[in-house]
């Protein structure tokens, strides 16, 4: 009897990841409670589902609801009605002044305007026709010249 019980174990716990990936007949529980589960627009919440889906499915065939509602994914609904359960008025509420009312003073004349535009290029020198061979710079003042180089030959004093 423990040998049957045993082989018994080992069938189910070998068969039982099989047969939750097999894709058959399954019952749909949502994960969180209020919100449906929706399958080709029909709401299978609580319901029975057969048929091939996701990794595991051989070919393509649309899985059957048995006893699924058919969930309307724009919900129908009718005209805005305010809190207070009336109907909205029709139009704007427009009163007619009088004719020989007094008219407001005008309002002062205001203009205004903007305008964008690129600055022109930077004028350069013109280029002379015969340039000169050497470019001579000009002398510096008290900085570093050919002919006041330090002599690194002999050692400090």
């Amino acid at each position: 009897m423990k040998r049957v019980a045993q082989a018994l174990m080992l069938l189910t716990v070998t068969a039982v990841p099989a047969l939750a990936d097999s894709g058959g007949t399954v019952i749909v529980i949502p994960g969180r409670p209020g919100v449906p589960i929706i399958i080709n627009g029909i709401d299978a919440s609580y319901r029975v589902v057969e048929g091939d889906w996701g990794l595991g499915r051989g070919v393509q065939v649309q899985p059957t609801v048995y006893g699924g509602r058919y969930v309307d994914p724009v919900p129908r609904v009718g005209h805005y009605f305010p809190g207070a359960g009336e109907r909205p008025g029709y139009g704007r509420l427009e009163v007619e002044p009088p004719e020989n009312r007094k008219l407001p003073k005008p309002a002062e004349s205001f203009h205004q305007s903007w305008s964008a535009q690129s600055n022109p290029p930077a004028a350069q020198p013109p280029v002379p026709l015969d340039p000169p061979q050497v470019i001579v710079a000009p002398p510096e003042r008290g900085g570093y010249s050919p002919e006041r180089r330090p002599d690194f030959s002999r050692p400090r004093d």
